[in-house]
């Protein structure tokens, strides 16, 4: 599997300038700001979303100053979602780290995540990036609506696959969508090449979105125990929808009543899990992962070869390959 490194390696001078500019589009003189978002920059993770910016502009064309536009706009947004989701999950860690609202409270974690969406706004009419913020914001209502259907969803317990692909498509994909059409509006794209684009990064954002989904089946921490945190949290996720699916009725009333009821049951939670894997369920989603995996490739073959698509290709393979 290929690491981070070797898929940044054509892009790496690019990264390293976007650090500098996205710290100046994140900064305030407000001292209570400065601080969080200080704390913000310092627990950053891969930065996948700006690679595929940036990997999509080279893809296509030359990164330029509209690229790191992009890059930070999709940063700034992206943050801001992540802000206001821990407020709305009530989650007090993100990536092993306190959340904003676990150190400062709701009020702020809420305030803060308004100040880098604005941020974004102010950054696209400074350069008037209008066709870029139309791109971003579109993949903001998505998210929002994705979240509301699956909190709809999650209280009546009766999603299906459909429903689960409109949800992820809406909450994870587009967001990874934006990145990839973002970054080829900064090079000047056609509308079908930036389409094009967009479709690769809903594609790799489906695929994803269930490898996250599997991780939830995978044995974690000292106890060596698959978390079941999505069971906890009532969500069906795509292992689980498929078993529900093809158990026998009274079979499925047993087990919808296990996510219902005996959530937080560590004993039925793990035997939920065990059934879910003997019956099928993570074969089933894994196939599936692969499945969007491929079409992403397909539409990256319809380009001509250079390092940017090689490391397009790598970084899809990593998305499905990863460990965390």
């Amino acid at each position: 599997m290929s690491n981070v490194k070797q898929i940044k390696a054509p892009i790496a001078q690019n990264m390293k300038e976007f650090e500098v500019f996205f710290k100046k589009s994140i900064k305030s003189k407000v001292p209570l700001l400065s601080i969080i978002t200080n704390y913000i920059l310092r627990r950053k993770g891969k930065q996948m979303r700006p690679m595929i910016v940036f990997l999509v502009a080279k893809l296509l064309g030359e990164v330029n100053q509209s690229s790191y536009h992009a890059a930070a706009l999709i940063e700034l947004l992206h943050t801001a979602t992540l802000v206001h989701d821990d407020v709305v999950d009530e989650a007090y860690e993100r990536r092993s780290f306190f959340s904003i609202n676990a150190l400062w409270k709701s009020k702020v974690a809420v305030l803060v995540g308004d100040y880098l969406l604005s941020q974004g706004l102010l950054l696209s009419v400074k350069y008037q990036e209008f066709k870029m913020l139309g791109i971003v914001s579109e993949a903001v209502k998505e998210m929002s609506e994705g979240e509301l259907i699956q909190i709809e969803k999650t209280r009546q317990l009766n999603i299906t696959e459909e429903v689960y692909y409109e949800v992820i498509g809406k909450k994870t994909a587009s967001l990874i969508a934006a990145c990839a059409a973002a970054g080829a509006s900064s090079v000047g794209a056609s509308d079908a090449q930036i389409e094009q684009m967009k479709q690769l990064g809903t594609y790799m954002g489906i695929a994803f979105q269930i490898k996250d989904d599997l991780f939830d089946y995978e044995p974690k921490g000292i106890i060596g125990k698959p978390t079941g945190n999505d069971i906890k949290e009532k969500k069906m996720t795509l292992p689980l929808i498929y078993v529900v699916r093809n158990a026998p009725k009274k079979e499925q009333k047993r087990l919808l009543k296990t996510i219902k009821k005996h959530n937080n049951n560590a004993q039925k939670v793990q035997e939920l899990i065990r059934y879910v894997a003997d019956k099928g369920g993570l074969k089933y989603a894994t196939e599936q992962m692969l499945q969007y995996k491929q079409k992403a490739l397909n539409i990256l073959a319809q380009f001509p070869d250079n390092e940017a698509k090689t490391s397009l290709s790598l970084l899809i393979d990593y998305v499905v390959n990863r460990k965390k």
